[in-house]
C-alpha cells in the first residue's frame, strides 16, 4: 500500500498541474473573448501602463479609441499595434487627441468619442499626474493642475459618456486609480487628495448606476514601476536602495496591471488592490489603530528638503 502511494503520488501532481495549466488557458481565452468586439477607450494610451493596456486588449479583438496629449506618440502607438496584430482577427484603433487637464475641452472631445461608433462599452480612466513637495512648498495653482488631471478630468469624461451608456443599459467604468486613494502618505497631498477624490466619486457612482446594468471598478496599485528603471549614477547607495526596495518590492509592472485591468473588465470585479502585504497592513492599522499609523508615518519624514518633482 505504501508503495502504491509512493508511485501515485507524482502521477496526481502532474495531473493537478495539467490541470491548472488547462484552467488557466481557459480562463485566458474566455477573458479575451469577452472584450472582442467591443468598444475601448483609454486615456493616456502613451504612457508605459496605456500602452501595455492597448496591446492586451487590441489583441483580444477590442475595437480601441486611444486618447493621449501627443499626436506623435499617438501615431507610433498605432503603428506599433497595427504591426504585431493580426488584421482578421483585430479592429484599427482610432486616436483622439485629449488633454484631461483641459477641463473646457472634455465636451467636445467626448462626442469625438463617441462619433467613431456611435457608442462606448469600457471606459479606461488612466492618466495621472503625481507631484512630490512639501506642502508649504506646493503652489495652488499645482494643487488646481493635479485635480483637474487627477480627478475633474476623469469624472468629465466620465460623466460625459454616462448618458449613452445609461440609454444603452449597459457599460463598464474603469478607474485606474492608486493605493493613496485610500492610503495618504507624506510630501503627497495634492496628489492623495486628488486620489481620494476619485476613489470616492467612483465608489458613489457604483451604486448609483447598478441599477441601469452598468459596471463600475477601481484598480488601485501601490505605483506602476517603469519599464527600464536604473538607478541614478549619483548616490549610488541611495539610489540602488530606491530601486531594488521601493521599486521592486513595492511597485507592479506595467505588464501586471494591464492583464489584471482585462480580468477585472472581464469578470466585472468591483475594487482591485495591487499590492503586497506590507501596504494591505498599513491599510488595515490605518483603520483600527490610527493613532499609532500616525505617529509611525511622522517618524519616518526626514527633516530634508524636497525637491518638487512632477511626473506624468
Amino acid at each position: 500500500m505504501g508503495m502504491m502511494s509512493v508511485l501515485l503520488f507524482p502521477v496526481l501532481v502532474v495531473l493537478v498541474a495539467g490541470m491548472y495549466y488547462l484552467y488557466n488557458e481557459i480562463a485566458k481565452f474566455m477573458t479575451k473573448s469577452v472584450v472582442r468586439n467591443k468598444v475601448v477607450v483609454i486615456t493616456d494610451a502613451v504612457s508605459g501602463l496605456g500602452k501595455e493596456c492597448s496591446r492586451v486588449f487590441h489583441m483580444g479583438g477590442a475595437r480601441l479609441i486611444l486618447c493621449g496629449k501627443s499626436w506623435e506618440k499617438l501615431e507610433t502607438l498605432y503603428e506599433a499595434l497595427n504591426s504585431v496584430a493580426d488584421p482578421s482577427v483585430t479592429f484599427t484603433p482610432k486616436l483622439v487627441l485629449l488633454d484631461l487637464s483641459d477641463i473646457g475641452s472634455i465636451a467636445e472631445v467626448t462626442n469625438e468619442i463617441l462619433e467613431c461608433y456611435g457608442c462606448v462599452d469600457v471606459l479606461i480612466s488612466n492618466a495621472s499626474l503625481k507631484v512630490k513637495a512639501p506642502v508649504q512648498t506646493l503652489s495652488l495653482d499645482m494643487d488646481r493642475k493635479i485635480m483637474d488631471t487627477n480627478y475633474f478630468g476623469p469624472i468629465t469624461l466620465a460623466k460625459g459618456l454616462l448618458h449613452s451608456m445609461i440609454s444603452r443599459r449597459t457599460g463598464h467604468l474603469l478607474l485606474v486609480n492608486s493605493i493613496q486613494g485610500k492610503l495618504a502618505v507624506p510630501f503627497r497631498t495634492a496628489y492623495a487628495a486628488s486620489k481620494h477624490a476619485a476613489q470616492a466619486f467612483f465608489d458613489c457612482l457604483r451604486a448609483e448606476v447598478e441599477e441601469f446594468g452598468i459596471s463600475v471598478s477601481t484598480v488601485s496599485p501601490t505605483f506602476i514601476r517603469s519599464f527600464h528603471q536604473q538607478p541614478e549614477p549619483a548616490n549610488w547607495e541611495k539610489s540602488i536602495w530606491k530601486f531594488f526596495f521601493r521599486k521592486l518590492a513595492h511597485g507592479v509592472h506595467p505588464v501586471e496591471v494591464a492583464d489584471e485591468i482585462l480580468r477585472t473588465v472581464s469578470r466585472k470585479k468591483k475594487e482591485v488592490l495591487m499590492a503586497n502585504p506590507i501596504p494591505r497592513a498599513a491599510l488595515y492599522v490605518r483603520s483600527l489603530f490610527p493613532g499609532l499609523f500616525f505617529a509611525v508615518v511622522a517618524a519616518g519624514v526626514k527633516d530634508i528638503a524636497i525637491v518638487e518633482e512632477e511626473t506624468q
